[in-house]
């Protein structure tokens, strides 16, 4: 009678894992026309003990935790994943002992004894973990409840991604209303008085700059939106790394002589050419050299060698400039994120670059490092394949 009450128990925990897998909520119908027939036929069926054991195994290594209770609250079966996910110790033997510590507004009694009453989920906090438990009746082949199954899932990844969602639409929205704020500021103060030539000048001037900055955001998050979902295709080719930095050094040459910079390129003869998408690397290129720029002091130096180690070509980028702190140095690829905000935005950066940067060279089977010292300086390693990865 034993085996046959876990073959039942283990049969209907299968059928509430597929159901949650597909999305359909149980209704009151389908403890009729799914779990009995399901467990009418399991227990009509002369079930084996190899089948049995195959049933246990599955069980016992589920990731979702499953936890049976009887009709008196007490554990009849437990797996490993459950034990883990609600750090259930050997003297929690009840329901009440698992989820009253947690103060759940679960009723045990309600789920058994209420004929509407089908089943109910719960979200809740464990110390770092999110967690969801879904509890649902079982019933055995006379319609007599004999229990409560939890279901209960590690949701800590989809919450982490929730939230960074809703950071990323509020970063978004911040980084939106400033330049229009701006722009609708200098525009009705133009609108409403006249001014002379110099001060309309000035004016038109900071609402040009503010909408370039507000078509650059636009266009990096359209990046990283093609990037996203894949929708970018990447274009490999084989070129030369050495030839694409000097290229990307001229097109700076405007911004390098404005600030007085000293920038010296320094190419290994025996480089291989690199198979990557060439938009893509330029842009990187683009985008670091145009960070060194930025934020070295007037007059400063800023040193790129292209090189060759096993089968990547590497591109690093020197400066001497401000540096960044060893505690941001982990978070300079998160999207938005900058060490100085109010220097950031003052320079016309959206706080995507790196991010986009990283991405870019993860499509393309590519890498980038950064090292960095307040005071001393940035190192940028960017290493590129040189052949199909």
């Amino acid at each position: 009678m034993l085996v046959d009450f876990r073959v039942i128990i283990i049969a209907i925990i299968i059928n509430i894992i597929i159901l949650i897998i597909m999305g359909i909520l149980i209704k009151k119908h389908l403890r009729k026309k799914i779990m009995f027939p399901k467990t009418r036929l399991i227990k009509g069926s002369g079930v084996t003990n190899d089948e049995l054991d195959i049933n246990n195994s599955i069980f016992l290594h589920m990731t979702d935790g499953i936890i049976a209770f009887d009709r008196d609250g007490n554990i009849v079966l437990i797996n490993p994943a459950a034990q883990k996910m609600m750090n259930v110790l050997p003297e929690h033997t009840t329901f009440e002992d698992i989820f009253g510590r947690l103060h759940l507004n679960i009723n045990l009694e309600k789920i058994i004894y209420l004929e509407n009453w089908t089943n109910t989920e719960e979200r809740f906090q464990i110390e770092d973990r999110f967690v969801n438990a879904y509890f649902a009746p079982f019933k055995k082949e006379n319609d007599r409840t004999v229990g409560v199954i939890a279901v209960i899932q590690d949701i800590t990844e989809h919450v982490k991604l929730d939230n960074m969602r809703k950071e990323f639409i509020a970063d978004v929205s911040h980084e939106l209303k400033t330049p229009i704020t701006s722009i609708m500021g200098y525009a009705d103060t133009l609108l409403e008085e006249e001014y002379d030539k110099e001060t309309q000048s000035k004016f038109l001037n900071v609402i040009a700059s503010e909408a370039r900055r507000m078509a650059k955001l636009v266009t990096d998050l359209l990046t990283l939106s093609q990037n996203d979902s894949n929708r970018k295709q990447t274009k490999k080719e084989l070129f030369d790394l050495g030839e694409l930095v000097k290229k990307c050094q001229d097109k700076l040459a405007i911004e390098i002589k404005k600030k007085n910079h000293e920038v010296k390129s320094f190419v290994t003869a025996d480089v291989p050419l690199v198979y990557a998408d060439k938009d893509d690397i330029e842009r990187i290129v683009l985008n670091i050299l145009t960070n060194s720029i930025k934020y070295t002091k007037d007059g400063g130096e800023i040193k790129i060698y292209v090189g060759f180690v096993y089968n990547d070509a590497y591109i690093k980028i020197f400066d001497n400039g401000i540096g960044i702190p060893e505690e941001d140095l982990n978070r300079i690829f998160e999207r938005f994120y900058r060490v100085d905000k109010a220097r950031s935005r003052e320079m016309g950066g959206t706080g995507l670059g790196l991010s986009i940067a990283k991405d870019l060279l993860d499509r393309n089977g590519g890498s980038i490092d950064i090292k960095s010292e307040v005071g001393k300086g940035t190192e940028v390693v960017i290493k590129v394949p040189t052949k199909s990865k």
